[in-house]
């Protein structure tokens, strides 16, 4: 693979998931909060916020893995196909993430 390739991958990748991360912000957040529906599913499900991003998180990583699967059997996927599970996937863990730093900054600003 060429560096040029590589870079245009990355290139693409990063101002889509801040397109995608941008419009699906505004679509979720209630009341000023980002992590509306994740703390609500943690509300019903009795888990942590992260487990609850993980839950929504999970059904693209098994995606991720039948393309794995298929292209070890001779299948290549579509890009769409390729762009929307890893775009995804990189999504919730940019959410994962954010949700981790948030709650340690809390915590630190707690023992100010």
């Amino acid at each position: 693979m060429k560096k040029e390739f590589f870079k245009r991958v990355l290139s693409e990748t990063l101002e889509q998931t801040k397109k995608t991360l941008g419009i699906k912000a505004m679509e979720y957040v209630r009341d000023d909060n980002a992590m509306h529906n994740f703390d609500f599913g943690a509300r019903i499900t009795g888990q942590i916020r992260e487990k609850v991003i993980y839950g929504f998180a999970l059904k693209h990583h098994i995606s991720i893995s039948d393309i794995r699967n298929d292209i070890e059997e001779g299948k290549l996927p579509s890009i769409d196909l390729v762009n929307e599970k890893f775009g995804d996937a990189i999504n919730y863990l940019i959410l994962e993430k954010a949700s981790i730093l948030h709650k340690i900054e809390d915590s630190n600003n707690k023992d100010l």
